[in-house]
């Protein structure tokens, strides 16, 4: 049987790395890539493994791109912190690692649960991203800090069983991601050479809110639907909110007028 290698990539993730290492204890080797976290992440994740690896961050397709040096399988499996496989995915993966027909790499559909529901909608469903399973050494990413993308040398399959996914524990973490998110998404855009404006980031953020609310759908999830494209509104419109301010240099002390009565 061909062995299949879990990695997942940490950085402070104590609430949620152990649910993620729990579902993938079936796997032949599993390795954690961890950003010199400050809570319990190590900690919990020894427990499962001892394959923990210390990668500073410099964007999210550098470190996957590091932990994958580190893998010995035939198969690579990617789980990231706020993820869960379930044993009829885990089942999948194990028949499809060990058929002979096999393609190089497969797309994971993965079904979320957000705001205290499993979203059917929103652009949540299937919620494919990178492919997460692939044979060793047939993929790299791409390194972008955000939204790494990918370059596959073979063939692209999709497995049928969704993978759940925990995104965000309350609103607050999802306020933190959304920051998080558009402060690394600056770079793509200055990368890019955007002309930076706050007419644009009110267009693209209404057209964010638009596309998850209405276009994917996010009505028929209800009040999840509703927090989930407004987050996407949110992140967007401070991503090129934040370019503005890089590139006219609006962080700063301000010059002292003689008087505010002047």
């Amino acid at each position: 049987m061909p062995r299949i290698s879990v990695y997942v990539i940490a950085f402070n993730e104590a609430d949620k790395i152990e649910a993620a290492l729990r579902s993938v204890k079936w796997a032949d080797e599993i390795v954690v890539a961890d950003s010199f976290s400050t809570d319990a992440t190590v900690e919990i994740a020894r427990r499962y493994t001892n394959r923990i690896v210390q990668v500073p961050f410099e964007g999210f397709g550098r470190l996957r791109n590091a932990v994958l040096d580190q893998l010995t399988g035939d198969w690579v499996f990617s789980l990231d912190a706020d993820e869960r496989c379930t044993e009829a995915a885990a089942d999948e993966i194990r028949r499809a690692a060990a058929d002979p027909h096999a393609r190089d790499a497969y797309l994971v559909p993965r079904r979320n649960y957000v705001f205290g529901r499993w979203i059917r909608h929103s652009g949540y469903f299937p919620d494919y991203r990178q492919p997460q399973l692939f044979r060793r050494g047939r993929l790299r990413y791409t390194e972008d800090a955000v939204h790494e993308t990918y370059t596959l040398e073979g063939s692209l399959g999709v497995l049928r069983e969704p993978i759940a996914q925990v995104p965000f524990r309350d609103l607050s973490q999802m306020l933190s991601k959304m920051q998080r998110y558009s402060t690394l998404g600056v770079q793509r855009l200055a990368q890019q050479r955007v002309p930076p404006s706050m007419w644009r980031a009110l267009l693209h953020g209404t057209a964010s809110f638009l596309r998850h609310y209405v276009l994917k759908l996010g009505m028929l999830d209800g009040w999840a639907g509703f927090v989930i494209a407004f987050a996407n509104f949110e992140g967007t419109f401070y991503r090129y909110a934040k370019h503005l301010e890089l590139e006219r240099q609006l962080v700063r002390e301000p010059q002292l007028p003689h008087s505010f009565h002047d």
